[in-house]
């Protein structure tokens, strides 16, 4: 029978008392300063570790540290004690690195396709006072540090608009917008925020000369307004921060950095593509060329491969050559 000394606590002193543990007819023993047994389903065994003393704590609370480890894990052994598959497991290196590998694949699949289907659901339900808000923020931040009242004449603005006002949308049921025209310090520019602003630049209407193209530049705007793909982009970073805030802390400064997130946010490459057939969708409704919709990517490419590091909007797109391309086939098909 195996007999293992060690230092009883009653749980309510810090007093220890030196006493044995044995087991036998089903039961725990102890003996020495302090006698006094108990069922074995009753008692609690702490986890193996490899550097922390395991106990035996009584339902009382008082508990038993062993002085031998050997010892006692050969008692536990010989009583029939078995740590549980968790405990186990922790022990275990080859298990503990699959269940790290299986968490972080599980993880990197709910980013990639449940997420981006979560927020485009949430984004579809989103109230539009909520989207409001959420834009405003953004124009602000953008008015206080990128941007700066649009030097093109009212006429010349009024041009603008009303080109483009021209074009029925591919859909029943209108995505509703506001032309806002600014001038930027980061060069050729057009973006649309979840309020259903969007922002075209006077560098832009500058590059492009044109004002069919421009109405095409706008039509790929309303399409990400119309798949809502800056408030289903929000709420996927919104959500990695409210699991980044269960596993690591306070996320209160995040939150308010939310509006200077969305100016740096890039839309994905399926995004991107998206808004592109939504333009050529949008004039083909329209009964005008893609041409008008080659123009922009044309143009694109040409400040792409001369100073494409130093355009925020050329950083945060797909290729223009690549672009170009595809609207080129979708011209060219039935």
């Amino acid at each position: 029978m195996e007999i293992v000394s060690g230092r009883y606590f009653d749980g309510k002193t810090s007093r220890a008392h030196q006493a044995s543990l044995s087991v036998r007819d089903g039961a725990a023993w102890l003996e020495g300063d302090v006698t006094r047994h108990a069922p074995l389903s009753s008692l609690r065994v702490s986890e193996r570790t490899r550097h922390a003393a395991r106990k035996v704590t009584f339902d009382d609370g008082a508990f038993f540290e062993p002085d031998d480890m050997a010892a006692f894990n050969r008692l536990l052994d010989a009583s029939g004690h078995r740590d549980s598959g968790v405990v186990r497991a922790q022990q275990s290196w080859k298990l503990a690195l699959g269940a790290l590998a299986a968490t972080v694949i599980v993880l990197a699949l709910a980013y990639r396709y449940a997420l981006p289907g979560a927020a485009a659901a949430v984004a579809r339900v989103l109230p539009q006072s909520v989207e409001r808000q959420m834009g405003e923020g953004v124009l602000e931040l953008l008015d206080e540090r990128l941007l700066a009242p649009s030097k093109l004449s009212a006429e010349r603005q009024r041009q603008i608009a009303a080109e483009f006002a021209a074009l029925r949308q591919p859909h029943e049921d209108r995505q509703p917008y506001r032309l806002l025209f600014r001038k930027s310090r980061l060069g050729p520019n057009a973006f649309a925020l979840p309020s259903g602003d969007i922002i075209l630049t006077d560098e832009m209407v500058k590059l492009l000369d044109n004002d069919r193209a421009v109405a095409g530049v706008l039509a790929h705007e309303l399409g990400h307004l119309h798949e809502r793909h800056m408030s289903r982009r929000l709420i996927q970073t919104s959500a990695v921060a409210a699991v980044t805030t269960l596993l690591f802390g306070d996320a209160s400064g995040f939150i308010a950095s939310l509006p200077a997130v969305a100016l740096d946010m890039h839309y994905s490459r399926d995004a991107e593509t998206e808004a592109d057939d939504y333009a050529a969708r949008m004039l083909r409704h329209n009964g005008r060329p893609l041409a008008d919709l080659e123009a922009v990517f044309t143009a694109l490419d040409k400040l792409e491969k001369e100073n494409a590091m130093s355009i925020p909007y050329l950083n945060s797109h797909p290729p223009s050559a690549e672009r170009l391309q595809r609207v080129r086939h979708l011209a060219s098909a039935p």
